[in-house]
């Protein structure tokens, strides 16, 4: 009950309310209300269990999300702007990173700004679909293709089916087959699953790439990346990885 007395804040997703979850999902709105990180979350982090299982920082996110809204509802780009959101509103937003200096060649530590970190662009007049899904004109075959964006329960069966295929056949890749049998989720309106897998295992290349490139459209997300001012050399694009000091910075380990 404690916990509910400190201040919130509304954090706006990458996906901005553009109809890529269901008409009247909570996220619909694209924003949701985050509380401030307290030691009971560092609590949460720390957690022998959790970090075993990897998910410490599931956990985190669950409890700090105000509406109480399931993590696997939110798109994976909705997912890491929570991330980022947390990490600012827990640590402040000075993050250090390492970065190879342009001039020099060698690695160096750096502090970035995550406050600075912005959404991808999206083109609004791509999403033309309803309930959270968008229609896709493949170009080869001239089937309209209804596909809905990944979420945490999609990506969780992906990961499942993946992992299974591979203890049958180790030496083979299902990364592309199986990401596209679980996105597409009708065929010219046929919605029966049979349908749908059997196209994808005989899908052209071309409307392969096609797709994929589409999803990379309209994908909300948010960009890992910041300018950086290289002493001696000027301003570059640097990446921003989300790693082990994230939620766990250097300092309090």
């Amino acid at each position: 009950m404690i916990e509910n007395q400190y201040p919130t804040e509304t954090v706006e997703l990458p996906s901005k309310g553009l109809g890529l979850y269901p008409e009247g999902h909570s996220l619909a709105s694209g924003e949701v209300q985050m509380k401030y990180m307290t030691a009971y979350h560092e609590d949460i982090l720390t957690n022998t269990n959790y970090l075993k299982q990897g998910i410490a920082i599931d956990k985190v996110l669950e409890s700090l999300i105000v509406d109480k809204i399931p993590l696997d509802d939110f798109l994976t780009g909705d997912k890491n702007a929570l991330m980022v959101a947390a990490r600012v509103l827990g640590y402040g937003p000075d993050y250090e990173i390492p970065a190879t200096n342009p001039l020099t060649g060698k690695l160096q530590k750096i502090t970035v700004d995550l406050g600075k970190l912005e959404y991808k662009q999206l083109d609004k007049s791509l999403f033309n679909g309803v309930n959270g899904e968008v229609d896709f004109l493949l170009p080869v075959s001239k089937k309209t293709a209804t596909i809905k964006l990944l979420d945490g329960k999609t990506n969780k069966t992906i990961n499942n089916e993946i992992n299974g295929l591979k203890k049958l056949r180790p030496e083979e890749s299902f990364e592309i087959t199986v990401r596209l049998k679980n996105t597409i989720v009708a065929l010219e309106g046929n919605r029966d699953i049979k349908t749908i897998r059997s196209f994808v295992d005989s899908m052209r290349p071309g409307d392969s790439l096609a797709l994929r490139t589409f999803l990379g459209k309209v994908t909300p997300d948010v960009e890992m990346k910041v300018k950086y001012n290289f002493e001696g050399y000027g301003e570059e694009d640097v990446d921003v990885p989300i790693g082990i000091n994230f939620f766990w910075p250097s300092e309090q380990l």
